[in-house]
């Protein structure tokens, strides 16, 4: 059922509708209105009154303290005089941008702004003289009465203000009140307005009231087979990518020691064979140093020594970047320290390293070595870093591991498709039930952080 079918067989339900609508966001936003603003009013006023109140605490305070300092001559007692002088003149600044404007306050301010500064030119005075070791006359200043007829007028004025705001806020107040009555007045009746409508409606909704229940019936039972659906295919895509890793981290085992086996063993003994040549040579140097070709088949032999010592050191670089030997002969621990101490050298960075031993099942060592392989060489590419920082520690049956940087940062809500990097990792770290988390902003650095349950722990 359509909204023509609804308006078709009860006419009066959209206008009323709409009225009531209208209606009430009319009510609604004027009342708001009206009350907003009283309550601005009553606010300011509250202010007003409390600057006022503080003037007169602070004139006080002065006179007290100006007094004291007379009596004393102790300049302990001139830090309440300054204050009580700074209170004043920023309350009369606060004044004058509040109530300048009105006529009402006008005058008042400008003759409670007079005797204030006399009040506060004869406090000056007395101190003046104090301070030139006059204190007689300071006292006989204070005693001429003249600060006292200042400071009643004062305190005269202060009084006329608080009683104007007095009657402000009384009057705001009265609107305040006759705006809520109207607005509870108002809203009562197009409440009951709204209730009328809503029960015209819900006297026609009634008939579809069936139809909607079965088809969110429906829809439930596809939305309940589309996610069973995609949780199978998500758990056989985990299931085919721990896989691959597995397999992609065997085979570079394999290799690893295919290359330590075979070719090592290869370049080693003709390593050997080179310097058995090279050392019969040199004994036939040594007996015919005559001997024509000798020298030349020396240089040649050093410089296949070198080529083969090349060799077999570009092969053990290899066979790291396949599998780290120290992953199985060291751990974890030694073989992070080792990763980030060659990163920091090799970059010139300050690295500050905080691993405690953990337990991790031996495939989950790997995921962890190659995740902060990735995040180094993220930060070696695109940080621009000078410091980076790596912690690993266990808590409560989970290993949390962290790379952290002072880098230039990016995005992290805004991380283009194409950084197969994080994905990668992300996709290693879930495949062994754990979680990655990217923490950066642009120009704070970047926080990369693993949470793997440890081993024999529940994933």
């Amino acid at each position: 059922m359509n909204l023509l079918t609804v308006a078709r067989r009860s006419p009066f339900i959209i206008p009323l509708a709409c009225a009531a609508t209208v209606a009430v966001i009319f009510l609604s936003e004027n009342s708001f209105l009206r009350a907003t603003s009283s309550l601005e009013e009553l606010a300011l006023m509250g202010k007003i009154q409390l600057i006022t109140r503080t003037m007169l605490v602070g004139l006080l305070d002065a006179e007290t303290s100006q007094r004291n300092y007379l009596l004393t001559a102790d300049k302990v007692y001139l830090e309440p005089y300054e204050n009580g002088v700074a209170v004043c003149k920023e309350g009369m600044q606060e004044l004058g941008l509040a109530l300048g404007r009105d006529p009402a306050f006008t005058a008042l301010l400008a003759d409670t702004q007079l005797h204030l500064d006399a009040k506060q030119a004869m406090l000056a005075r007395g101190l003046l003289l104090t301070d030139a070791g006059q204190g007689e006359q300071a006292r006989q200043l204070v005693k001429s009465g003249f600060g006292k007829s200042h400071m009643d007028a004062f305190r005269l004025n202060i009084t006329a203000l608080l009683r104007l705001e007095t009657e402000r806020m009384a009057a705001e107040q009265a609107s305040l009140a006759r705006t809520l009555v109207i607005n509870r007045i108002g809203l009562a009746g197009l409440c009951a307005a709204c209730l009328l409508a809503l029960f015209l409606y819900v006297r026609q909704s009634l008939i579809l009231k069936q139809q909607l229940q079965d088809s969110s019936r429906t829809l439930r039972d596809d939305r309940d087979q589309l996610q069973d659906e995609a949780g199978i295919s998500t758990l056989m895509l985990t299931e085919l990518t721990q896989h691959l890793l597995t397999a992609r981290e065997d085979e570079r085992g394999r290799l690893a020691r295919n290359l330590h086996d075979e070719l090592g063993a290869l370049l080693t003994s003709a390593k050997l064979d080179a310097a058995r040549i090279k050392s019969r040579l040199s004994q036939t140097a040594a007996a015919a140093p005559a001997a024509p070709g000798v020298a030349e088949a020396l240089e040649r032999l050093a410089h296949l020594v070198g080529t083969l010592n090349a060799s077999i050191a570009l092969g053990r670089t290899i066979i790291e970047d396949l599998r780290p030997s120290t992953l199985s002969n060291l751990g974890l621990l030694p073989t992070v320290e080792i990763l980030v101490r060659e990163f920091a050298e090799a970059k010139g960075l300050q690295a500050h390293c905080d691993l405690q031993p953990v337990a991790l099942a031996s495939g989950t060592e790997i995921v962890v070595y190659r995740v902060m392989q990735e995040a180094i060489t993220n930060v070696s590419k695109y940080a621009q870093a000078s410091q980076i920082w790596v912690g690993m520690k266990q808590e409560a049956g989970w290993v949390t591991v962290s790379v952290r940087d002072d880098g230039v940062g990016f995005d992290a809500e805004d991380t283009p498709r194409s950084t197969y990097g994080l994905l990668g990792m992300r996709v290693r770290v879930e495949a062994e039930g754990g979680r990655l988390t990217v923490v950066s902003e642009k120009g704070q650095g970047t926080l990369i952080q693993l949470l793997l349950p440890a081993d024999g722990s529940v994933a």
